[in-house]
């Protein structure tokens, strides 16, 4: 038992169990919409355009979450608005603009050199770096997605499920999808430093589809991948410490092995519970007001 806490003696390994914790539950609950709305890819997709913003900041002098910030939530702008034209699919939309901002952070960096923050904590993170004003950020953005939800849950339940029928019953979809891509860029940028630009997708993808295993409820798979994304970050940080092995990669591993076990024990009995949450579509018609 002594040697299972001893990690809590350290204040940068109860820093980073906060961060990792709150960075899992805030990937479950955005998650869910992500996964719903049947664009898993996004998460990959804007957390490598946000490393495009990463590398302008480190060449130009910028303040990191000024400059990636700005550069994530113009990508996720553009992604909304290029989807909404309905000219291309989402996918399409999500793989020509996040890419072509990863692909411009690496030439950046490539033609002027590696400046400021560390290239490897951007692309893997660096969750022992993380100081009290770290801490701080993740829980006041968690706070506020959490808030945003709460208030906003019948708009996104229904605009989620059936925006076209949403949009003629007067929800202003145009309106909620933005906002709902600002607080998925806002998550990713929060989130970065505990997972890296390449594990964040895996954390907004696998809570929340465990979750939609285990449940046809929509309120109750959003507490459920918060919940799941959570432990996931509490143990696999535990884990990463007694393990030697860095915590991104480990969180998802939790994760992973999490999800195989359910789909094991919960099988057909599972997908049934995940194909049954489109029923909600016509009760979102029925709680939401114009």
């Amino acid at each position: 038992m002594g040697e299972l806490l001893r990690p809590f003696e350290f204040e940068f390994f109860r820093d980073g169990l906060i961060v990792a914790t709150f960075a899992g539950a805030l990937c479950g609950l955005v998650g869910v919409y992500v996964v719903l709305k049947g664009m898993s890819y996004i998460g990959h997709g804007l957390s490598h355009a946000i490393f495009g913003g990463f590398a302008a900041s480190a060449l130009l002098g910028v303040n990191f979450v000024l400059g990636a910030g700005a550069w994530g939530l113009a990508s996720a702008l553009m992604i909304n608005g290029v989807t909404r034209r309905r000219l291309i699919g989402a996918d399409a939309a999500i793989g020509v603009i996040t890419t072509a901002s990863f692909a411009l952070g690496l030439a950046l960096f490539a033609l002027f050199g590696r400046r400021g923050q560390s290239f490897d904590a951007a692309l893997f993170g660096s969750i022992l770096g993380v100081g009290t004003e770290d801490v701080v950020a993740i829980v006041a953005v968690t706070a506020l997605v959490a808030l945003v939800v709460f208030f906003g849950y019948r708009q996104l339940l229904f605009t989620t499920f059936d925006p076209e029928v949403a949009e003629a019953s007067g929800v202003r979809t145009a309106r909620v999808d933005a906002v709902l891509m600002l607080l998925l860029a806002v998550s990713i940028l929060a989130t970065m430093q505990v997972l890296g630009v390449t594990l964040i997708a895996a954390t907004l993808v696998i809570p929340a589809t465990i979750a939609r295993m285990l449940t046809s409820s929509f309120s109750r798979m959003l507490l459920l991948a918060t919940g799941i994304g959570a432990v996931t970050g509490f143990v696999g940080m535990n884990l990463s410490y007694h393990l030697d092995v860095q915590s991104g990669p480990t969180i998802v591993l939790v994760g992973a092995t999490l999800f195989a076990l359910v789909f094991t024990v919960t099988g057909t009995h599972g997908l049934r519970r995940a194909s049954g949450l489109h029923d909600l579509a016509a009760t979102a018609r029925h709680v939401t007001t114009p």
